[in-house]
């Protein structure tokens, strides 16, 4: 009796043993791009793993740093990266301009969250005149937000020198060692230099409000081959948006970023009050077509896309939009 019975537990065992094979082979890998090192930007995937939104909806993601939007796109286009869940928009947009296999799938961070951060002997954005900027590339999203809010203080981009760096971590490290004046950072990279006693010249979205910042893109290969995977993963990343901006989750959310950053809490925990204050994060998953075409007309008029680029060609089928 008691063979018989050792035979069924060991039976029982096999049994479970298999079905959790079968369940951890089921889990799908997404490999993603992320720019940098944990920063603002990734705090509703970071919330997703945390709360184990992926791991119930069987997905794993391989999450791969990159040192500028740039350099993701490139990877990105190569498919060696299905998916970015946030990234720079205005890289993506270059590249489907020039018929890289892309597509924008989201709207992320709808506005730009960027403060200008100087030296602390330079008080005001018209005293950058002769100075040295760093922003993330010639043609990148912060060329744009940095150029309107000079001009609005008789500053021209031939009145400064510019120095590019792509990941908000290497313009920060970059403005602590002294070799740049001044450099647009976001939070809470910002509040680490404000504490160091640098200063806030001002944000952008005071200037640019009705620009999008960042965005999800995809592989449309990859996307052609997988499209279910493709729509469980921003279901789960919706359901991550959704919990990170409930001011509910405040303090677990903090908790979350201080563990992936390695910050303070006091500086993760006015990144929070910011980012909620002023909605930064786009929560419906829609994308906006006025927000888009705002964000080409400003492209356009730079001469940086072709002038027949729309917002259509920008995005995947089937994804939803709002006006």
């Amino acid at each position: 009796m008691a063979g018989c019975w050792n035979r069924r537990a060991i039976g029982a065992l096999a049994v479970g043993a298999t079905l959790l094979v079968a369940s951890v082979a089921q889990a799908e890998t997404v490999t993603i791009g992320l720019v940098g090192t944990a920063s603002a930007t990734h705090w509703p995937i970071y919330s997703g793993l945390k709360k184990g939104y992926y791991a119930d909806a069987d997905i794993k993601l391989d999450m791969i740093f990159t040192p500028s939007s740039g350099a993701l796109v490139q990877q990105l286009a190569s498919g060696s990266l299905h998916a970015a869940l946030s990234t720079g928009i205005t890289d993506p947009i270059y590249a489907i301009d020039k018929g890289a296999p892309i597509a924008i799938v989201r709207l992320e961070i709808q506005s730009p969250p960027y403060a200008m951060i100087a030296k602390p002997s330079i008080k005001s954005l018209s005293e950058l005149k002769g100075k040295t900027i760093m922003i993330d590339g010639p043609k990148g999203i912060t060329k744009i937000y940095v150029e309107r809010m000079l001009a609005k203080h008789g500053v021209k981009p031939a009145d400064y020198d510019a120095l590019f760096a792509g990941a908000t971590s290497a313009r920060f490290a970059a403005l602590q060692s002294g070799a740049i004046d001044a450099t647009v950072l976001i939070p809470p990279f910002n509040f680490y230099a404000e504490s160091a006693g640098f200063s806030n010249l001002g944000l952008t979205i005071e200037y640019t409000p009705e620009l999008p910042f960042s965005g999800a893109v995809v592989n449309t290969n990859w996307a052609g081959k997988n499209r279910a995977t493709l729509d469980k993963l921003l279901a789960v990343h919706n359901k991550s948006m959704a919990w990170f901006v409930d001011t509910k989750n405040r303090d677990e959310a903090i908790a979350v970023m201080v563990e992936a950053s390695k910050q303070k809490p006091e500086d993760i925990a006015k990144a929070y009050d910011f980012l909620q204050k002023h909605k930064f994060f786009e929560a419906t998953g829609k994308v906006s077509k006025t927000k888009m075409n705002a964000l080409l007309v400003a492209l356009k008029e730079l001469g940086d896309v072709s002038r027949g680029l729309t917002t259509e060609k920008l995005l995947l089928p089937g994804v939803p939009v709002a006006d």
